[in-house]
């Protein structure tokens, strides 16, 4: 099964994959919903990212999903000439999942999430990958938006509770980012929905 699901997010059928199209309502909605609720709710959302970085139990839910997911991906990717370390690797990355979330708990959260837009911006590249569609690079961008957020979140976490800080300093900029957002969701839902 999981097998199934590695082949079908990352293109290794035949056949295809995630398709564009699916992947870009699920990201538009996805958009949307998040600043659509900040909208709504700015004092919960607020307090909320300002809590965020040091937060231990959405730590343990985040990094519970990478390691499932990137267990799924080392047992099933392409590893060339190191294929021989495959069974290593998946015996040494459950002790490493165990060993973080009880030795490095300073931003852990962070640094989860950070894994997680890694992971997440992998798949949006590879549903967009080599389509036709010019529309399709809304899909890029933000991916890369995330991986470049996700690098900077997992090796230096601190720079996100600086951002919710200066984010949150002055209602321009909290409005300014959340109907940004959600902006860029409208117009990634109109695309996938006209062209992709």
């Amino acid at each position: 099964m999981l097998q199934d699901l590695y082949q079908y997010l990352y293109h290794q059928n035949e056949t295809g994959g995630i398709p564009l199209k699916g992947t870009g309502i699920t990201v538009a909605l996805a958009l949307i919903a998040c600043h659509a609720y900040a909208l709504l709710n700015g004092g919960k959302t607020q307090a909320f990212l300002k809590t965020f970085p040091r937060n231990y139990p959405w730590a343990v839910i985040l990094l519970t999903i990478d390691f499932i997911w990137g267990m799924m991906c080392l047992a099933n990717m392409d590893m060339g000439e190191f294929h021989t370390m495959r069974p290593w690797f998946l015996y040494l990355v459950p002790v490493g999942f165990v060993l973080v979330l009880v030795f490095v708990k300073e931003f852990l959260a962070v640094r989860a999430l950070g894994a997680l837009l890694l992971l997440v911006g992998g798949i949006v590249l590879e549903a967009a990958f080599l389509k036709p569609q010019t529309s399709r690079l809304l899909l890029p961008i933000i991916a890369y938006a995330w991986i470049i957020a996700g690098l900077y979140f997992v090796g230096m976490p601190f720079l996100m509770r600086d951002a919710v800080t200066w984010v949150t300093a002055k209602p321009q900029r909290w409005n300014l980012a959340v109907f940004g957002g959600l902006a860029y969701g409208a117009l990634m839902l109109v695309a996938a929905l006209l062209w992709y």
